[in-house]
C-alpha cells in the first residue's frame, strides 16, 4: 500500500514516445475520467445558442436609434482619448467643428495632444448623458471628469460641463459643436 505522505511519481509510457506531443492536458484528481463533460457541453451549447440570438436580433434591429448611436460616438472617443488615438478621435469629429473660441477641428486635435504630452497617464469619466435627436442633428449634456498624471495617481483633475452639437454624415455621427466650461 503506498504511503499517503510520499508524492506518487508516475514515469511516461516508453511504448508511446509520441503520446507528450499530441497530448492534450488532463484535469487529476478525485474525479473519473470525463467527468463534467456533460455540463461543458451543455454551457458549450447554452453559450451558442445565446450568441445566435444576439446576432439574429441584431440582424432584426438593422440599425442602431439614433440616440444610442450618438452615445456609442461619445464612448468611442473618450476610448480614443485615453488610448492617445489621435486618427480614432478625428474619424468621429466633423470638419466643420466649432469649439470654444473659435476653435476648429485641428486646434481641437492640438489641444488633445498637448494633454497627451503633459500627462503620462489621461482618464475621462462621463457621468449621466442627457441626449436629443433631431432629424439628422443631435444635442449631448453631460459632466466630465478628465485626470492625468505621471503616475498611478493623478496629478491633475477637473470636472467640466459640457454641451455637445452633433451631426450626421454619410451614416456616422459626428462631432459638430462643443462647449465645456469647468464646474469644480
Amino acid at each position: 500500500m503506498p504511503d499517503p505522505q510520499k508524492p506518487v511519481v508516475v514515469a511516461p509510457d516508453p511504448a508511446a514516445p509520441d503520446r507528450a506531443l499530441n497530448s492534450s492536458i488532463h484535469s487529476i484528481g478525485a474525479q473519473a475520467p470525463g467527468a463534467g463533460k456533460a455540463r461543458r457541453s451543455l454551457l458549450r451549447g447554452l453559450r451558442v445558442m445565446v450568441f445566435a440570438g444576439l446576432a439574429l436580433l441584431a440582424a432584426g434591429c438593422g440599425r442602431e436609434p439614433p440616440e444610442e448611436a450618438v452615445r456609442a460616438a461619445l464612448v468611442a472617443m473618450v476610448e480614443a482619448a485615453e488610448a492617445r488615438d489621435a486618427a480614432a478621435i478625428a474619424g468621429h469629429v466633423s470638419v466643420d467643428f466649432a469649439g470654444p473660441g473659435s476653435m476648429d477641428r485641428e486646434q481641437f486635435r492640438r489641444t488633445l495632444a498637448v494633454a497627451w504630452l503633459r500627462d503620462r497617464e489621461i482618464g475621462v469619466s462621463v457621468g449621466p448623458v442627457e441626449v436629443e435627436v433631431i432629424g439628422e442633428r443631435a444635442r449631448t449634456r453631460f459632466t466630465a471628469a478628465t485626470r492625468g498624471g505621471e503616475g498611478w495617481l493623478p496629478d491633475r483633475a477637473q470636472v467640466y460641463r459640457v454641451d455637445a452639437g452633433w451631426r450626421l454624415e454619410d451614416g456616422e455621427w459626428k462631432l459638430l459643436s462643443a462647449e465645456w466650461e469647468p464646474v469644480l
